[in-house]
């Protein structure tokens, strides 16, 4: 059994002949100094002779060339432990003792066992007895010492390291881009084609903000990333695959393409290490814990504030609570901008409900503290308010934009397209070298040119292949933008709200404007009514404060409800019919609570009743008069008064049957129910049960739902 100095150790059986012998042969060239191999195997010829048979010896080399800080990943050590701990060993040999564990527990436990089974340990300096107290004492301080010698390996090759990277000359694998002189140094790929693909990356992430967003601009467009090979006989070939999540996040995160060089990047956490897996439990830290960073060391390919803004875009992409996260798809326009104007902690989340429809709500005392939600409402009057204001901010800069847009369609479209041409310039090249290599060829060496001919017909179809591809490509996409489409940009953009209504423009991109000019939304509700104090940051911190408007669930809530009230007997009073005040209230400026522009007709009438002025209906002269409510009968607007109680709600009882009543036999058909004292309570009593309770009652027995019967 060998550990990382390469020290070979050997088991071997104890005092009598009837144990196991084991035997773990060292290296090769180390054989072990002071023993006689020949003679420990020697006791075979007879029994008063010493040593053990070449049958009772076991050899256990499986450890070789690893590390002994650990038993995790030592087989062989692990199976002598075993057979120590079985009692089928009685000697166990080897050169040094001290070597057979560099782990103060690994080798304490091992001389633990050894001392219960009877086990001696021996090497070139002599035998140990581990239940003898004094060879008990001298094993343990050489296993201490062989310890701290590991740690002192250990220490002095982090310090040649760490020492070697303050300078700048600690090797490294050098990523997509870069490549290494035969001097050693690194200095930017030499293929033109490399560098512009890595620049593109760099350049869509500026454009795009997210890392999903620069995959999926490779993809569409058909670029592929380059990929030279680290080993093998292919080493340093240049190949190109498919570009990668992985891959794109390692280019954007890693500072050497802003020409940092750095060391120390990742610890190792013991805590997090798995067993039999090196490479796990590494930390990535960040840049100011970073043990060495010298700027400007390598040649780069961005500027060191780019790669910083970079990587800030990317940690406020992440969806965590205090991020804004990435704009995501969903009606929310204002999703990760929110916050709460009541609360000290300020932040606000989104709730989506629907496909269409997002409440922002602020539940952070609720979930944090178990107290109630702050303050909750619906999106679409909020999003509306911010959209509008931003969209004045944008009006007079719309020729502006649309130059801008233009300009960057129009670049962004030649990068992509001289990267296609550098992929046909490569494919010619290697059809080219196909050519050459088969003329060079001999022709009378038929088995030599058939396989060079093969390849010839390959390259040509792959480059008639890539040329097809190519031409479809600029079919559908030009490098060059014409003037229709130029017109088209500057239509667009002169008029914002239609742009910004149309079909092709998703959430997403709605969110991403939003975002370029708002760093933060905060919203208060006033009161309780539709009132919502909405101030905006800016971007450069330009802060703007207006009153938005939310929907509400009962007209009560309405800042203006006495006005409205107060305005329709007015109209009443005048003889107005209830569509006609409608239209009225309309042309006033008068809104429904659910956000919508107009007041419904049931609503006018009901109020009117409620004020005395019952809507008038047409009659016929021969018509009986209207019937009056009898004895405990209530005007159902009466009932749901005395209830406490909205009127739909009573309405839906009396459907249901939960409450008896009848309607007026001429229009407007009106609801007359029966209520004495007794059936005031039971419904006093329903009216009070909390929400969800017929569900509950539901689940707790589905073949006898609640009903008018049962409830």
């Amino acid at each position: 059994m060998g550990d990382h100095d390469g020290e070979g150790v050997s088991a071997a059986s104890g005092r009598s002949c009837d144990r196991l012998c084991a035997t773990v042969h060292p290296p090769a060239g180390d054989q072990p100094r002071g023993v006689d191999a020949a003679a420990v195997r020697a006791g075979g010829a007879g029994e008063s002779a010493l040593g053990w048979s070449a049958s009772r010896i076991t050899v256990i080399d499986d450890d070789l060339g690893c590390s002994g800080t650990s038993a995790a990943a030592r087989p062989g050590f692990q199976r002598l432990v075993s057979e120590v701990s079985l009692g089928h060993v009685g000697l166990v040999l080897g050169i040094e003792m001290s070597l057979l564990a560099r782990s103060g527990r690994d080798f304490h436990q091992l001389l633990e066992l050894c001392a219960l089974s009877g086990t001696l340990l021996a090497d070139t300096d002599g035998v140990y007895d581990p239940g003898d107290v004094n060879d008990r004492m001298l094993l343990g301080l050489k296993g201490t010492m062989s310890e701290v010698e590991l740690h002192l390996i250990k220490q002095r090759m982090q310090a040649g390291k760490v020492s070697k990277a303050r300078r700048g000359e600690l090797g490294f694998t050098l990523p997509v881009g870069y490549v290494r002189r035969p001097s050693g140094e690194p200095v930017l790929d030499p293929d033109e084609q490399v560098r512009a693909t890595v620049r593109l990356i760099f350049d869509v992430f500026a454009e795009k903000g997210t890392l999903n967003g620069v995959l999926r601009h490779l993809v569409d467009n058909g670029i592929e990333l380059p990929m030279r090979a680290r080993s093998g006989p292919d080493r340093g070939d240049l190949t190109w695959r498919r570009p990668t999540r992985a891959t794109l996040q390692w280019i954007l995160h890693s500072p050497i393409y802003a020409g940092i060089y750095a060391y120390g990047r990742r610890r190792t956490d013991p805590r997090r290490k798995v067993p039999g897996r090196p490479s796990t439990g590494r930390v990535v830290m960040d840049p100011d814990q970073w043990i060495v960073m010298i700027p400007g060391l390598l040649p780069a390919y961005i500027s060191e504030q780019t790669w910083r803004d970079n990587l800030e875009r990317l940690a406020a992409n992440a969806s965590r609570a205090e991020t804004v996260g990435a704009a995501r798809r969903g009606c929310a326009l204002l999703s990760g901008l929110v916050h709460c104007g009541r609360q000290a902690h300020e932040r606000g989340y989104h709730v989506r409900r629907g496909d269409r429809q997002a409440d922002y709500a602020c539940a952070r005392e609720m979930i944090d503290y178990g107290g109630r939600l702050c303050q909750a409402m619906a999106g679409t009057g909020i999003d509306a308010h911010v959209t509008a204001q931003v969209l004045a901010a944008l009006e007079p800069a719309a020729v502006e934009v649309s130059l801008r847009a233009a300009e960057q369609i129009e670049a962004d479209r030649v990068r992509v397209d001289r990267i296609w041409r550098q992929r046909l310039e490569r494919a010619a090249h290697e059809a080219d070298r196909a050519r050459r290599a088969h003329r060079l060829a001999e022709p009378e060496n038929r088995l030599v040119v058939r396989h060079l001919q093969r390849e010839w017909e390959q390259a040509l179809a792959a480059q008639l292949q890539l040329r097809e591809d190519y031409e479809r490509f600029t079919a559908h996409r030009p490098c060059a933008l014409t003037a229709a489409e130029r017109d088209l940009i500057a239509a667009r953009a002169a008029d914002l709200r239609a742009l910004w209504d149309a079909s092709t423009t998703t959430d997403t991109d709605r969110k991403e404007i939003i975002r370029a000019v708002v760093e933060r939304v905060t919203l208060a509700i006033v009161g309780d009514s539709e009132r919502v104090t909405c101030t905006i940051t800016w971007a450069g911190g330009h802060t703007t404060t207006a009153v938005a408007t939310r929907a509400v669930a009962r007209l009560e809530q309405l800042s203006y409800y006495p006005q409205l009230r107060t305005r329709i007997g007015e109209l009443a009073a005048q003889g107005h019919r209830p569509k006609a005040i409608v239209d009225r209230l309309a042309a006033e400026g008068f809104r429904a609570a659910k956000g919508y522009d107009r007041l419904s007709t049931n609503t006018v009438a009901r109020l009117m009743d409620e004020l005395g002025y019952p809507p008038r209906h047409r009659r016929r002269p021969d018509s009986p008069p209207g019937e009056a409510p009898g004895p405990d009968e209530w005007w159902i607007n009466a009932l749901a008064n005395e209830l406490n109680m909205p009127v739909i709600t009573l309405r839906n009882w009396a459907v249901k049957g939960w409450v008896r009543g009848r309607r007026e036999s001429r229009p407007p058909h009106r609801w007359i129910l029966h209520a004495d004292g007794a059936e005031l309570a039971e419904l006093r009593e329903r009216r009070a049960r909390p929400p969800g309770w017929y569900t509950r009652r539901y689940w707790q027995n589905p073949d006898n739902p609640p009903d008018a019967s049962t409830s």
